[in-house]
């Protein structure tokens, strides 16, 4: 009896860590399905992918991934250049803008700092198409839309702390970090810029990388502010320059869409590759320890 009710003991966890394994298979089943769906259509023909819905190609079709980066007259390794210029500049925006906004309302003292802080928080609230068209009504009235460089509109706002979120997740870590450094670098001498510098730069770098990845994903993947703001087509970004596949006045090109957006995945899938250990970093860490 006692042997039954032992093997039945060590059978228990074992079928629970079997459960746990058949959980994570399918919720990591419907995560990558619709990629895998997205890849094996990307080499589908036309008529197949109306046809066939599997996930595998009857059809082989390579021709698609060369149809859509010359399907128009400007090359689609243009959009994909558009696309890296405006993400890499707003990365660099909001790290600087929004890393010295959050020292000036987590380290340093002024009034009505709190007031300003709630004011920054309650932005959080405000959907991001509410905004749209107030800021296109100001860019136009300034000359900025539609200029020399029409990317203007899009990263101006960027360089100007506008990114509530990020500037809220660089204060809470920042009141991580023991005043007490602040202190003593002032004792030895430092400016409020000396401590921002020399002890507040340096110990933020997890948060930065958090910030720097999600804005590079975000922007990398913005629709809406592009399709508003970008007007000729050599400007256009990779999300805005994909809907040029579907026609509704004639045949649309939905295999070589799907391609080049097979494509457009890589430098996102990349770029978190590359910092993903950072990233890791940047969510679990609250300050410092020991």
């Amino acid at each position: 009896m006692t042997a039954v009710t032992a093997g039945a003991g060590r059978r228990r966890p074992r079928n629970r860590q079997a459960l746990r394994l058949l959980v994570l298979v399918v919720i990591v089943a419907v995560v990558l399905y619709p990629l895998v769906w997205m890849l094996g259509t990307s080499v589908k023909s036309q008529a197949e992918i109306v046809n066939n819905i599997g996930l595998l190609p009857e059809d082989f079709t390579p021709g698609n991934y060369v149809e859509g980066w010359t399907n128009f007259d400007v090359g689609f390794g243009r959009f994909f250049l558009n696309s890296a210029m405006v993400s890499l500049l707003t990365v660099v925006g909001n790290a600087l803008s929004c890393l010295l906004a959050a020292y000036a309302l987590g380290r340093l003292r002024f009034r009505l700092r709190k007031v300003w802080f709630t004011v920054m928080i309650g932005t959080l609230l405000l959907p991001g198409h509410v905004l749209i068209v107030p800021q296109y009504i100001l860019f136009r009235s300034l000359g900025l839309v539609g200029g020399d460089w029409p990317y203007l509109p899009l990263l101006v706002p960027h360089f100007l702390a506008t990114e509530a979120f990020f500037v809220f997740l660089m204060v809470q870590f920042m009141r991580g970090i023991p005043r007490e450094l602040d202190e003593a670098a002032k004792i030895d001498g430092a400016s409020p810029y000396g401590v921002f510098r020399h002890v507040i730069l340096p110990l933020s770098r997890p948060a930065l990388v958090t910030t720097a990845i999600f804005s590079f994903i975000w922007t990398w993947n913005d629709f809406f502010r592009q399709l508003v703001f970008l007007s000729t087509l050599q400007d256009y970004t990779v999300p805005v320059a994909l809907t040029l596949f579907i026609d509704s006045t004639s045949q649309s090109a939905v295999g070589p869409m799907f391609a080049m957006s097979v494509l457009s995945l890589l430098p996102v899938f990349l770029f978190f590759l590359a910092f993903q250990r950072m990233l890791v970093e940047g969510i679990n860490t609250s300050g410092l320890k020991g």
